[in-house]
């Protein structure tokens, strides 16, 4: 039988891999009962080791929201996978709406010399473009938010209203099955829920780490994306409860793998 102690050091680990735990799930896995698992999560959290919720526990860091040089690095293969595989859906002459992001910026790098037309509210995404005559860019305006580089608010939001776009790719700070995709910032989650308006195919793109978190303020529900793009490290006990809800294509090394 394993001691609080191994078992606190356990729950510790879980959540240092970003993932949120939940009373009922560590109940089964350890073997113990409720009472002893809210024992275990008040004494981590007293150790600021994690941050208490309803029926669970997120890493102490959950909710902050990193910054778009932060997130630049992170996981860079693998949003560069899944730039690659999102840029192979969009055909000649479509318009494409991208969202602030580091991996929507990984779509953008790939559809360098494309003839499309890109409108997007990140600085960074139009840039890739700065010196390419192929693509026309169209840049929304609005409150810049500095950390994650986006354009947001009322006149994003107005602008989006009269606009309609073939592919809309979506970003969000966490994706969950009950929860759907999540954001931390109210003004950002507003205009992303526009953007979905805009468009008659929608895309969320979001690497593995992402799955399983809950976030504060909803994008949408999953039923309501056309498309997931993720990477192939994806946990598969995760995705098949997604995959109910909507289709979801894993991008490899070496190509795609649906």
């Amino acid at each position: 039988m394993m001691f609080a102690e191994e078992r606190r050091a356990a729950i510790a680990e879980i959540l240092k891999g970003g993932n949120s735990v939940y009373v009922a799930e560590l109940c089964k896995e350890f073997g113990v009962s409720e009472a002893t698992i809210r024992r275990d999560l008040a004494v981590l959290e007293r150790m600021r080791l994690l941050k208490r919720t309803h029926g669970g526990a997120v890493p102490p860091t959950f909710g902050l929201e990193s910054s778009f040089e932060e997130k630049r690095v992170q996981n860079l293969d693998l949003k560069a996978m899944i730039g690659r595989t999102a840029a192979s859906l969009v055909n000649d002459d479509e318009t494409i709406l991208l969202d602030a992001g580091t991996t929507t910026l990984q779509i953008a790098l790939n559809l360098r010399g494309r003839r499309i037309t890109v409108a997007t509210n990140c600085i960074d995404v139009a840039n890739a473009f700065i010196d390419d005559p192929a693509v026309e860019v169209w840049l929304l305006g609005g409150i810049l938010r500095k950390k994650p580089r986006s354009l947001v608010g009322f006149l994003a939001n107005e602008a989006l209203n009269t606009l309609h776009f073939d592919k809309v790719f979506l970003a969000a700070n966490a994706v969950h099955v009950k929860f759907g995709a999540t954001t931390p910032n109210m003004l950002e989650a507003e205009t992303k829920r526009r953007m979905l308006m805009a468009g008659r195919e929608k895309i969320l793109v979001a690497d593995h780490s992402k799955f399983g978190l809950g976030g504060i303020c909803r994008i949408c529900d999953l039923e309501e994306l056309d498309l997931i793009i993720t990477d192939i490290y994806a946990d598969k006990d995760v995705t098949s409860e997604i995959e109910r809800k909507t289709e979801v294509l894993y991008a490899g090394e070496g190509g795609v793998i649906a």
